[in-house]
């Protein structure tokens, strides 16, 4: 039997909405029996991850004890049967033409080790909305539809060669998603050579719906975040002084009370994580 075109790899953990949402638009992808389906279920608490897995014709794999999600893309990796793999998060939502679009762009670039994938950002509600100003506050990449080389890839939308890894490793299990997961691994693949490129036809969309688009779910992802990219910035020796934090969640609380932004909001909590961060503040 001939081996799978890509590896798609979806680690979940407890969000059972989001992953049906997900699995549903993977499996009407165009060119499915090109691909190799793979769901990583990093410990929930309850079997639906597995149902929903084999509904739609994923191999389900599990953590009995939840590991963190670069360990959960580990697993993959060793798991995959494709000298591809494309890995997605459990709250996307892909268009038909999603395979097909990453096989056209993959043959483009031979030469390429990973690529990235264009993230649309779509939060339902209140918190979906604000002045323009700002990104969104959820994962989201748009550089346009032309392909491009780029430093790095989101773990929302992106696709390394098994080459890739076995040229720098595999993802470090140690860090959280907070913490800049994957990004530290597209740091080895650039010192040792690799090439990234952004494909722009190669696009999904990044939901929050329902209990995780209310603002209140949403500030304390963006203030975990904030912690998170605090300890990022300190590992490689790049974050700004406590005065600089400061200045930044001032300046973030400016935006919220002139512009009556919601999003503002987000990037306050945000800010604050970072500055609580940089004074040694107790995790919450």
């Amino acid at each position: 039997m001939s081996k799978p075109a890509v590896s798609v790899v979806v680690p979940t953990r407890d969000r059972p909405d989001e992953l049906a949402l997900a699995l549903a638009s993977l499996s009407r992808l165009r060119g499915r029996e090109q691909a190799e389906l793979i769901v990583v279920d990093d410990g929930s608490r309850d079997s639906t991850a597995e149902r929903l897995a084999r509904a739609h014709g994923a191999r389900y794999l599990r953590h009995r004890q939840a590991a963190g999600l670069n360990a959960a893309r580990n697993t993959a990796i060793d798991a995959a049967e494709s000298e591809l793999i494309a890995f997605v998060d459990d709250d996307v939502v892909v268009p038909e033409q999603w395979l097909c679009e990453l096989l056209a762009g993959v043959t483009r670039h031979r030469r390429a080790d990973a690529f990235a994938g264009a993230i649309v950002a779509r939060i339902e509600g209140l918190a979906g909305r604000g002045c323009g100003r700002h990104a969104p506050p959820i994962t989201a990449l748009d550089l346009g539809h032309d392909d491009r080389p780029v430093l790095a890839a989101w773990g929302a939308c992106m696709a390394i060669r098994r080459r890739a890894f076995e040229r720098v490793g595999v993802f470090d299990a140690s860090l959280s998603v907070d913490e800049g997961d994957e990004a530290e691994w597209f740091e080895r693949l650039r010192a040792a050579g690799g090439r990234v490129v952004y494909l722009g036809a190669w696009r999904l969309e990044h939901v929050r719906r329902g209990r995780s688009a209310r603002v209140s779910a949403l500030l304390r992802a963006s203030y975990r975040r904030g912690r998170g990219a605090r300890r990022s910035d300190q590992r490689r020796g790049q974050a700004p002084s406590l005065a600089g934090e400061l200045r930044t969640l001032v300046g973030c609380g400016w935006h919220v009370a002139r512009r009556r932004c919601p999003q503002g909001l987000l990037l306050a909590a945000h800010a604050l994580g970072r500055t609580v961060e940089a004074t040694g503040g107790r995790e919450r």
